[in-house]
């Protein structure tokens, strides 16, 4: 049991230590463990013991509860988020998901070259796109139908932005690939990139494969900087680990929040997110 406990308590400390993080994305599986030892507790009559573990896993597994049920306020401006696996084999039926969406604006991770066919046939409708380079699997992109505010599109390391305006409304768009958690770098990456969103002026939408769960420490010191909160409900989108479930790490931000559907694969062992968000 005090394993279990340590566990689930453990993700919730991020901000001490990275380690809270990584913790946090089984913060799902954590819960079941202990609610499974306060059951075994109380069966060997340690009813104290039990009543307090169980209350625990009840209070983290509400929020959990509401996280993956509670869909957010619908908005005026259609996000279409992906992280397109940089040997995506499917680019014809994903482009063709894409379009038949029809969102404002993509945000793209695993933006390989042979995955610029796609960002090329694209330029019809979807004209003002910002295209980094990344690693060996690829980088990151954003793409609007609106034109891009002359002389903001950027890249950072793991991120693709450009301004982009209606006329009426102008804001920022932004797509964010995080490195892995601990033990690998991504405390670091996030705290590179918080000064680089820092420095954005204005309304923020951010799409992404963050590889963390929204209520991360990490993940949210990136919607905060960018005065921003995650599209709901929380959805799984990671494929790589089925049959076991799928992990929620790919999301949307606005400044009020929004509505999560989930697409398809397309070539990709990522589920698709389209969110209607709002400024």
């Amino acid at each position: 049991m005090t394993l279990a406990i340590l566990s689930l308590a453990g993700g919730y400390l991020g901000w001490l230590h990275p380690l809270g993080d990584s913790l946090a994305v089984a913060r799902p599986l954590a819960v079941m463990a202990v609610l499974l030892t306060a059951v075994l507790a109380s069966m060997a009559g340690m009813q104290m013991a039990s009543f307090g573990a169980t209350l625990f896993a009840m209070i983290c597994g509400l929020q959990l509860f509401l996280a993956y049920s509670i869909a957010g306020p619908p908005g005026r401006i259609l996000i279409y988020q992906k992280n397109m696996l940089f040997r995506n084999d499917a680019l014809a039926a994903l482009e063709a998901d894409i379009r038949a969406a029809n969102p404002v604006a993509i945000t793209l991770q695993e933006v390989s070259e042979p995955n610029l066919v796609m960002l090329a046939n694209l330029k019809d409708s979807y004209p003002s796109q910002q295209v980094c380079p990344g690693s060996k699997i690829g980088g990151d992109a954003v793409a609007s139908r609106l034109p891009m505010v002359e002389g903001t599109g950027f890249c950072a390391p793991g991120l693709a932005a450009m301004q982009v305006t209606d006329g009426k409304e102008t804001f920022w768009v932004v797509s964010v690939h995080l490195h892995w958690p601990w033990p690998y770098q991504q405390a670091d990456h996030v705290d590179m990139l918080i000064p680089v969103l820092a420095r954005l002026e204005g309304p923020v939408i951010m799409g992404g494969d963050f590889n963390m769960v929204v209520w991360a420490s990490g993940v949210k010191s990136l919607a905060a900087v960018t005065r921003t909160v995650a599209a709901g409900p929380t959805l799984g989108t990671y494929t790589g680990f089925e049959p076991w479930p799928r992990l929620a790490i790919d999301h949307v931000f606005a400044p009020a929040g929004g509505r999560t559907e989930l697409r398809g694969a397309f070539g990709s062992d990522h589920l698709g997110v389209l969110a209607l968000v709002d400024l």
